[in-house]
């Protein structure tokens, strides 16, 4: 049995390890969204036309396995750069038999965007930042993009949902 457990404590250890310098690295932490800001999220993508859903930052698969559910006929992907969360949102896409979704271990920062219509996010104010470097370095237009909690710098949402959860979770919408 001690054998057993010494892995078990070592595994957990790892993949604590892990998310911990990932979120070094990027400077956020894997963290889903509310259930409650999750159904904003997705009703925000009501009427987004017919091409490509992109989340930047999937995490845990939460958000982009309950679009591709949604979506079935439209391509949905997820970008996440931690292992740990990656792994756990790939064994959960290899079980929800979703073939419209795609889970990438990726920053999306080196992703192309231009041809997704919708883009989702869960950043941080530095992350918008790099966000909107990336929309204008590569001039990305005609895309839908729902942000939880953190605006895009210097920019004037469409429309900001306040989920009625216990922090009031802002969701901006933006048009570009």
């Amino acid at each position: 049995m001690l054998i057993i457990e010494i892995i078990l404590i070592s595994g957990i250890l790892i993949a604590g390890i892990s998310i911990v310098l990932a979120s070094m690295k990027t400077g956020i932490s894997p963290s889903p969204s509310s259930g409650k800001t999750l159904r904003a999220i997705v009703a925000a993508t009501e009427n987004s036309g017919t091409g490509p859903i992109v989340d930047l930052g999937s995490g845990w698969g939460t958000l982009v396995i309950a679009l591709a559910g949604k979506y079935p006929h439209r391509q949905v992907a997820g970008y996440e750069v931690s292992f740990i969360p990656w792994l756990f949102s790939s064994i959960r896409k290899s079980f929800s038999g979703l073939d419209n979704l795609t889970i990438y271990r990726k920053d999306f920062l080196n992703a192309a965007l231009t041809d997704a219509s919708v883009l989702t996010c869960y950043l941080f104010p530095g992350g918008m930042v790099s966000l909107k470097d990336k929309l204008e370095r590569e001039n990305i237009r005609q895309v839908l993009i729902v942000s939880s909690t953190f605006a895009l710098p210097s920019s004037e949402p469409i429309k900001v949902v306040q989920v009625k959860d216990i922090y009031r979770t802002p969701v901006y919408l933006y048009r570009r």
